[in-house]
């Protein structure tokens, strides 16, 4: 196992083109101090320019995705824990990867931790998971993008439930609001979220970026907007070589092997 500078994120490589980040901040459940989002800032800059990395799973451990963001820094610096330039580039990072990235959600996922697994393009939940945005009942609201993610997801009504109260959904609940694709056992998390990076790994990774790009364009932009960038991404993937080794292979009925190119 390879891992980066202080441990705080943990990364391997279960198959050639897949990449597997673990929070790795146990005693503190995963808690996204200034140093974590850092670490995984870079690890996922390095995936952006490394073409053999074409998906990446996120994942935290057994007892927590992540907790949320440190308190004790919050509390020692105030605003300032939350606005500092380096975090706001760190969460950036994060936020414009533009591979795709699924998240596997066990145990707490709460305020920040959620904020971070709402980043990702596929969010699968173990039947253990407990989710909520509890900021509200520590005197401050989300300040990591719930308000606004959270909302563009689920809906007003349960957005503003989840902030207000600052109570917990269920995994269950979590895959009926459509904040998680699927819900299973904690046993066959891990498993399932690398076996959906497969089949993606396998697709044209050109395209898989493309398809990223316009769903995101979704939930912000108008709809012809989004429409506008949906047709200069297919027109684009039309002058790939994965596109023409594609349709010959389709044509050939035989699987297709994409170069990334």
């Amino acid at each position: 196992m390879n891992h980066l500078t202080q441990s705080l994120i943990f990364a391997e490589r279960p198959d050639p083109t897949i990449l597997l980040l673990r929070l790795n901040r146990p005693r503190q459940r995963n808690a996204l101090s200034a140093v974590l989002l850092g670490q995984l800032a870079d690890a996922l800059r390095a995936a952006r320019s490394d073409e053999s990395v074409r998906c990446v799973v996120l994942s935290g451990d057994e007892r927590a995705f992540s907790a949320g963001a440190d308190i004790k820094e919050m509390q020692q610096d105030g605003f300032a824990a939350l606005s500092d330039p380096s975090r706001q580039v760190a969460w950036d990072i994060i936020a414009g990867f533009p591979k795709p990235l699924i998240a596997a959600v066990r145990g707490v996922c709460l305020g920040g931790g959620l904020e971070l697994a709402m980043l990702a393009d596929i969010l699968l939940v173990a039947e253990d998971s407990v989710l909520a945005q509890p900021e509200i009942t520590i005197g401050i609201i989300p300040g990591d993008g719930a308000t606004q993610r959270l909302t563009r997801i689920v809906g007003k009504s349960l957005a503003m439930q989840m902030v207000l109260t600052g109570e917990p959904i269920s995994a269950q609940q979590a895959v009926a609001a459509g904040l998680a694709s699927e819900m299973l056992p904690a046993s066959e998390l891990l498993g399932r979220a690398l076996a959906i990076a497969r089949v993606i790994s396998n697709r044209a990774p050109i395209a898989a970026r493309l398809a990223k790009e316009s769903i995101q364009a979704a939930y912000e932009t108008p709809l012809s907007a989004g429409l506008a960038i949906e047709r200069r991404a297919v027109r684009y993937a039309f002058t790939t070589d994965d596109q023409k080794e594609g349709m010959a292979a389709f044509v050939e009925k035989r699987p297709p092997l994409f170069s990334g190119r």
